[in-house]
């Protein structure tokens, strides 16, 4: 790819996610739960992520175009809430820009990898994200409801949004991927990564909260 075509893929990375933040943070505030799940829960994000990773030509040129598209979507999401909204900058914007520059890259050079790669690492992989959106969304609570194994007032608050995180885990694992076998890796590994996503979400919910 030519350096005018890197760069216009950059800016389309940087247009694509402003376009992404504006639309995350108004359906924030439009009062309709399943668009505010959708903005808010990491399924559509992590998604996005990998997608960027997949469609890329190069791990670098994969990194680069999913820190963009983070950023700017960060950005834009932040600048919504205190322009349009007057809520204000929120204190969590630098700890996203630097995930965007650091977490997002590396997964998407990673998902770059693991869609072209057979066996059981990249399986693992692409798990682990799909992990992340059912340990991270709505998920859980509806499959405890739906294997009558909900605790006593278990309330089933986001529905919609549970399965949409569990069509994002199984297109993440068993769509995606071009090879067979990374598929039956990732199907098989899905478990096991969700209960490490849940894991690394309760190390790090702090540094987020």
């Amino acid at each position: 790819m030519t350096a005018l075509g890197r760069r216009g893929a950059l800016a389309l990375s940087a247009v694509t996610g402003v376009l992404a933040g504006v639309a995350a943070k108004a359906a924030d505030e439009s009062g309709w739960q399943a668009a505010a799940d959708l903005g808010t829960y990491p399924a559509a994000w992590v998604l996005a992520v990998v997608l960027v990773g997949r469609s890329a030509p190069t791990a670098v040129a994969a990194a680069a175009r999913a820190a963009v598209f983070f950023a700017a979507m960060t950005l834009a999401y932040y600048a919504y809430a205190a322009w349009v909204l007057h809520f204000g900058w929120s204190r969590l914007l630098p700890v996203w820009l630097v995930l965007s520059a650091t977490a997002v890259a590396v997964t998407a050079a990673g998902s770059w990898w693991a869609t072209r790669r057979s066996g059981p690492l990249p399986g693992a992989g692409l798990a682990l994200a799909g992990g992340i959106a059912l340990a991270g969304g709505a998920f859980l609570p509806l499959w405890r409801r739906l294997t009558g194994t909900a605790a006593e007032g278990e309330l089933l608050l986001h529905p919609v949004q549970g399965v949409v995180d569990g069509v994002v885990a199984v297109l993440l694992v068993a769509m995606l991927p071009r090879h067979l076998t990374t598929r039956l890796w990732g199907l098989a590994l899905l478990a096991p990564m969700t209960w490490l996503a849940l894991r690394l979400f309760d190390r790090f919910s702090g540094l987020i909260s």
